[in-house]
């Protein structure tokens, strides 16, 4: 029986064959403008849990974008427990949010409620997301996968994983690949946060499906000192991406202030992101240009700024690992120069550049560090 054979049975077998793993065994990816969710690549979605006013908009859309974000989320139609909550701007929420986007140079998304409201919806978002209370509001899911633009489908308060990939199987059924899952917490017996985040769901659902997994620690923890910290550990856990709330004043805040970073907080998780996205073998993804084309000088510095940082602490790191290293091999006798090693990682960086700089200048900036490295380990007790 061949691989190919085996893989299509494999699909057939599960009770969500279209979304099942064995369909596409690499994983798919969802494209949205000039971000690919999926891959190799860590997707930053970012901003505020509703539009609340066209200046409030455009801030946070320029302060997530500045800071690396590749796509801008706010909420128009704003599905609350209570009925006398901030329920969103409606309509002009929708055009306000597009709008913002456009000026930072930012695909958006943003919620749909129901099967009627996905047309009009749609003629300003670039992603429409089912937020938990909708997962399984079968008439949307199946009106959803009749569109012809990327959707986010997220948990279920109290849903199993099976459910909601049987949801995900409703829109792929109906016609709609793109689909982009998102663990935002269940509820559970525990009260000191909003939501249990399940970050076991993310491994499970690498195993289970193609889809590209995403994470919302915003929803998942409903504290700001909290959400930093989750949405670190989803890089390591295997997320495709995360999605936080940002507010440019949180405490004033119409909504979910109190789960929303400030935009100097989201900077700063940004930093840790684009260190540690590297360090598990994974990419920011490509990010989006400013207004027009025309690309912000200004916030392409701070990228490199914070790769700069993230090169600095890699190196710092792979001294003091080929430290300890030459110290076991002076224990034990053997050279602390092996030239078939140096050989084999040369060829290695070399085929890892991607073509961005020739594979000789690749080359001679690793014989600089490893020379460099072999003098500390030479010159180390």
């Amino acid at each position: 029986m061949s691989s190919q054979t085996h893989t299509e049975q494999a699909a057939r077998a599960a009770p969500y064959p279209l979304v099942a793993r064995a369909t596409c065994p690499a994983g798919s990816r969802v494209r949205i403008g000039n971000v690919e969710v999926g891959g190799d690549g860590f997707t930053v979605i970012a901003g505020p849990c509703a539009v609340e006013n066209e200046a409030q908009i455009h801030a946070t859309a320029q302060a997530v974008a500045t800071a690396g974000a590749h796509l801008l989320r706010g909420g128009a139609y704003k599905p609350r427990t209570s009925p006398y909550s901030f329920q969103g701007l409606g309509q002009r929420g929708l055009e306000l949010l597009a709008e913002a986007g456009r000026a930072a140079g930012l695909p958006v998304v943003t919620e749909v409620l129901s099967a009627d409201d996905v047309k009009q919806v749609a003629r300003h978002a670039d992603v429409l997301q089912v937020g938990a209370r909708n997962m399984q509001n079968f008439a949307l899911l199946k009106r959803l996968g009749r569109i012809g633009k990327p959707v986010l489908l997220k948990r279920g308060l109290a849903a199993t994983i099976e459910e909601w990939l049987f949801a995900a199987e409703y829109i792929v059924q109906a016609g709609n690949p793109a689909v982009i899952l998102c663990e935002r917490g269940i509820r559970s017996f525990e009260t000191a946060t909003r939501n249990t985040l399940d970050l076991n769901a993310v491994a499970v659902l690498k195993q289970w499906t193609h889809l590209p997994v995403l994470v919302d620690p915003s929803h998942g923890t409903g504290r700001r000192a909290l959400v930093a910290a989750l949405a670190r550990a989803a890089v390591a856990v295997g997320a495709d991406g995360v999605m936080i709330e940002v507010h440019p004043e949180p405490e004033q805040a119409l909504s979910d202030g109190e789960q929303s970073l400030d935009t100097a907080e989201f900077a700063t998780l940004m930093h840790d992101l684009a260190c540690l996205v590297s360090l598990v073998g994974r990419r920011l993804s490509a990010m989006a240009q400013a207004a027009q084309g025309e690309p912000d000088l200004e916030r392409d510095r701070q990228r490199i700024d914070r790769l700069d940082e993230a090169l600095a602490r890699l190196l710092h790191e792979r001294v003091r690992i080929a430290l300890h290293l030459g110290r076991r091999k002076r224990a034990a006798g053997l050279p602390l120069k092996v030239p078939e090693r140096e050989t084999e990682v040369l060829r290695r960086v070399a085929a890892l550049s991607g073509g961005s700089l020739p594979e000789e200048s690749v080359q001679r900036v690793f014989r600089v560090i490893m020379d460099e490295t072999l003098a500390a380990e030479h010159a180390g007790p």
